[in-house]
């Protein structure tokens, strides 16, 4: 007997194609006469990111509960904007790992001409960053070896986010390490193409993006959660 394979979950031209019709009909007399086609679309991408989910949870542990509760609305919050356009052009989510000892976050952005799966720290508080500043300045070989090595390289380029201009405020301009502790956002991003989204095995591919963070929230967790004196 024939053994069936179940075919995982995967993004369409659909998908794309919806976002570009609502970015010419940005308003909400468009949105709910087309109320429908959106909640097919979404309901595709809730089961692509409940496999993703799968995936994630297959090397670290996941807060998040399912790929729909990952899903960001497609509603803009436009209280603080200029721009009063009611609905977003993407498809975008997030993961959160469980546990205080876990530290940093997964996300992903979907849109036509600028996809991208990104991970790491986007707004580290200010203890955070000192304490994170700290470990570069005593050290930097363990966080070099771990952005210089192959799975880094070929997957992120490297480390991105933005960087003071000046020295932070109590370290050294002449550090070693000026280069790194001038990060305010640690960010690991990987684009893909139209091309590589919509391909049979564009699940893979991000999950295996998102594996390739462990080491470097492995590092950063270690430090975020010990003392200086490493306890």
């Amino acid at each position: 007997m024939e053994k069936l394979t179940l075919k995982q979950p995967k993004l369409y031209p659909s998908n794309f194609d919806f976002l570009k019709k609502l970015g010419q009909n940005n308003d909400r007399e468009w949105f709910s006469l087309h109320k429908d086609e959106f909640q097919k679309e979404q309901a595709q991408l809730e089961d692509f990111a409940d496999a993703l989910l799968q995936e994630l949870n297959t090397h670290d542990v996941i807060e998040t509960a399912s790929g729909k509760k990952s899903l960001y609305r497609i509603y803009r919050d436009t209280r603080f904007s200029k721009d009063k356009t009611p609905y977003k052009t993407h498809w975008s989510g997030s993961f959160s790992r469980a546990g205080k000892f876990r530290r940093g976050g997964y996300h992903f952005h979907l849109e036509s001409g600028n996809s991208y799966i990104a991970g790491g720290f986007f707004g580290p508080s200010t203890e955070d960053l000192k304490r994170i500043r700290q470990e570069i300045s005593f050290d930097a070989a363990p966080l070099r070896k771990i952005l210089s090595s192959q799975s880094f390289t070929s997957t992120f380029e490297t480390l991105k986010g933005e960087r003071l201009k000046t020295t932070p405020k109590g370290f050294d301009a002449n550090d070693e390490a000026i280069d790194l502790l001038r990060y305010k956002q640690f960010l690991l991003i990987r684009k893909f193409s139209d091309e590589e989204v919509l391909s049979e095995d564009f699940l893979q591919l991000a999950g295996q993006t998102f594996k390739n963070m462990r080491p470097f929230f492995d590092y950063m967790s270690e430090i975020l959660t010990t003392d200086i004196n490493g306890l």
